[in-house]
């Protein structure tokens, strides 16, 4: 008998096995049985010719012997043929025709052969007659299961089961259609499904008892059998449902596994002090921390404080004070002796922190400088751009020991970069980082110890997404502004509908520019050779950046001071340009999305962004938070050329309607589905969730999360609910989610 954990090759052989593995990686039992059908397609009831003449546009299974058969020339084409066979004779009998039939039909479907036909039947002047029918040679004279593809598979399918080909392997109400490709079709994976189902021992619940009966589960055999076998289409629900319930237990397990694995390790624990430099830079700040922020800097605090590894998610608005609690937290470590990496996805947003860390701390951070603080440390940037006699400078530092906190982009990843005392490690805008790359800078650790690590994000997330794509991380999440922050007034410009309002948006930013303010301008392309913000299915050319600071320049701007900003400028051109935006000495920044994250000019105040409609929900939430962060109201406009009735239309109006980030986090998971939230596995894998949704199914991610919490704080149940995980886990398959 088998097994769920059997190797699949064993079972059904090398032959079988191996395709699933090449093009499914399906290698076990359990892969093969969670490999589920994705729809259902009606079947047929055999028939024979004797019985009640099925009525027109019925798809029936006959089956009897040929009577006669005929080559014949197409009327008007006599180099085309048809090829004609006829079972029965008299009243009862039908035909099937064959257009340009292959030698191989002809061959086999010859008079006196008993055969089986399926296909929708028509009637010709009261003749039954069938079209290009699936066939199934099932005795004659160059032997039997011999015919066309998907008959031929049922009947193997049989006959591995049962020694023969049983007539009612083909009387099914439905057959199950499977996700296949060229080489390993449907039929390919039933026959192994069928034959791995009737070998198959009972199958061991990994789910308590009380849990199934509390959710009105069926039991796990039950269900691995009936998603794939069961007539009854409530029996197929019913398995569905338990099925879906075990995918979000098997990846809450890998999850809860991998946090509470790296919580016991050991983490360089850093107990805070009152005559250190948080204490200090707590004492100097020039506002006071929000209640929220007290509330998070508490818990970071307490879990810094520990000999096990944090492991932390903080998201907040654009603006909510994310970087100012990193930035305590990280003196924390400082004060213990400890250094602190910080790693941000873009130059310019390292650049942006450098500065900040440095404005707020003052003398604290210009450690062995003149006018540095008694206790003070260092900050240093690395980024990919610097000069080798740069990064080698910085590199020395840092194994040294000199730099406490060091911010960089992906080149703090580099193996050249050795630290003397990492204890921390915060990752800003985590998205665009996957696990592997924050594992990789923790690494650089001393042994046998385990950095901290916060990261952190200004895309609000939604409860589900929280769960499963950072589900190995505990979360807190500060949803009030600072004081002072000025609200931002969102309004969405449909150019066709009010031509007039795009004008008057160009007037507006004259206007703040009058009045000492500065302004973006912001295009989903920088040139017509750049695919960003393209779409197939409209192909209305969008703005481009180059384009749109031209025209500007000489039409509706000229007189302005105007900047050029996008991602192929060299890192020296995009500072001294951000620079000069800074010091007031341009006016208007038209730019790409580089501005996304990582600017801070509070002296900003409109933002127009261009083809609004080629950018997501969360996309236009971030731009926006480059605006109201100074004294001034803001004014963002979204300009399109969509009708307002359409559902890209319906999306702006709805990014103008709020501005609770964690609102539009919703309708962006809703407009997005899972594929693009979930994104692509460590090894560069796509990850579907087979039926578990999350948009759909909170509720049964809640509750997967809080038994696996239960089962690990017990100790229990650990063989199955690995057997769950193991999609997530094992064989060189995921071994966690990417946050793209």
């Amino acid at each position: 008998m088998v097994a769920l954990s059997d190797r699949l090759d064993h079972v059904i052989g090398a032959k079988s096995a191996g395709p699933l593995d090449e093009f499914f990686g399906i290698r076990t039992v359990d892969d093969l049985l969670r490999h589920y059908p994705r729809s259902y397609v009606e079947g047929a009831t055999v028939r024979g010719l004797d019985d009640e003449r099925p009525p027109d546009g019925e798809h029936v299974t006959l089956v009897d012997e040929i009577t006669d058969t005929a080559l014949l020339s197409i009327k008007n084409r006599p180099k085309d043929k048809l090829f004609r066979v006829t079972l029965g004779s008299g009243r009862g009998k039908v035909t099937a025709t064959f257009f340009h039939p292959k030698k191989w039909i002809t061959d086999q479907l010859s008079k006196g052969t008993r055969v089986m036909l399926s296909g929708e039947v028509g009637y010709f002047r009261g003749a039954m007659q069938l079209t290009h029918p699936d066939f199934l040679v099932l005795d004659g004279p160059a032997g039997r299961n011999r015919g066309s593809r998907s008959l031929k598979m049922i009947a193997d399918a049989s006959q591995a089961v049962s020694g023969e080909v049983l007539q009612e392997a083909f009387e099914r109400s439905f057959y199950p259609i499977y996700p296949a490709s060229a080489k390993v079709q449907s039929w390919d994976i039933f026959a192994c499904v069928r034959q791995v189902i009737e070998m198959l021992d009972p199958v061991a619940d990994p789910l308590p008892e009380t849990l199934c009966a509390k959710h009105n589960l069926v039991s796990e055999d039950k269900a691995l059998r009936a998603i794939h076998l069961a007539e009854d289409g409530a029996e197929r629900r019913r398995a569905r449902e338990r099925l879906t319930f075990d995918e979000a237990v098997g990846l809450q397990w890998a999850l809860v596994s991998r946090r509470h694995g790296e919580l016991s390790q050991s983490g360089p624990a850093a107990p805070a002090t009152s005559d250190g430099l948080q204490h200090e830079l707590l004492g100097r700040l020039p506002f006071e921390l929000t209640a929220g922020q007290r509330e998070v800097l508490n818990v970071l605090s307490t879990e810094i404080g520990a000999s096990r590894p944090m492991n932390r998610l903080l998201q907040g608005e654009v603006g909510s004070g994310k970087t100012i609690l990193a930035v305590l937290a990280m003196l924390q470590m400082v004060d213990a002796g400890y250094q602190c990496a910080m790693l941000a996805p873009t130059e310019v947003l390292a650049a942006q922190h450098l500065r900040s860390i440095n404005d707020v701390l003052g003398p604290l951070a210009m450690g062995g400088q003149l006018g540095g603080a008694e206790r003070a440390t260092r900050v240093a940037l690395l980024t990919g751009s610097m000069s080798p006699a740069q990064k080698k400078h910085v590199r020395a530092e840092i194994t040294g020991g000199e730099v406490g906190i060091v911010v960089g982009t992906h080149a703090l990843l580099q193996d050249a970069v050795e630290f003397d005392r990492l204890g921390m490690v915060v990752v800003d805008e985590q998205h665009r980082f996957g696990v592997e790359q924050r594992d990789q800078l923790r690494a650089k650790a001393p042994a046998g110890v385990t950095p901290h690590l916060l990261v952190m994000t200004a895309t609000p997330i939604p409860r589900t997404v929280a769960l499963t794509v950072y589900g190995d991380l505990e979360t807190s999440t500060l949803r009030e502004l600072p004081r002072g922050r000025q609200p931002i007034t969102t309004t969405a410009v449909f150019v066709k509908d009010k031509p007039a309002w795009l004008d008057r948006a160009w007037h507006r930013i004259i206007e703040e520019v009058g009045e000492g303010r500065q302004a973006y301008v912001v295009a989903p392309r920088i040139d017509d050779s750049d695919s960003t913000g393209s779409t197939d299915k409209d192909e209305r050319p969008s703005a481009t950046v180059e384009e749109l600071y031209a025209r500007l320049s000489r039409d509706q701007l000229a007189g302005l001071r105007l900047g050029l900003m996008h991602g192929r400028l060299t890192a020296e051109e995009k500072d001294t340009v951000m620079a000069a935006f800074r010091a007031r000495e341009i006016h208007v920044l038209v730019c790409t999305t580089v501005i996304e994250v990582g600017v801070d000019v509070p002296n900003a105040t409109v933002m127009l962004v261009m083809d609004a409609d080629r950018f997501g929900i969360s996309q236009l939430h971030q731009l926006r938070g480059r605006i109201g962060r100074g004294e001034h109201a803001s004014i963002c406009l979204l300009a399109s050329s969509v009708a307002p009735q359409s559902r890209a239309g319906q999306r702006l109006s709805a990014v103008a309607g709020t501005l609770d980030g964690f609102e539009l986090a919703d309708l962006d998971l809703q407009e997005r589905r899972e594929g693009d939230v979930l994104g692509r596995s460590q090894s560069g894998r796509a990850i579907t969730l087979q039926l578990l949704s999350l948009i759909d199914h909170r509720e049964v991610i809640e509750a997967a999360r809080e038994f696996c919490e239960q089962a690990y704080e017990q100790q229990a149940m650990h063989a199955g609910l690995a057997l769950l995980a193991a999609q997530f886990t094992g064989n060189e398959r995921i071994d966690f989610l990417d946050k793209s």
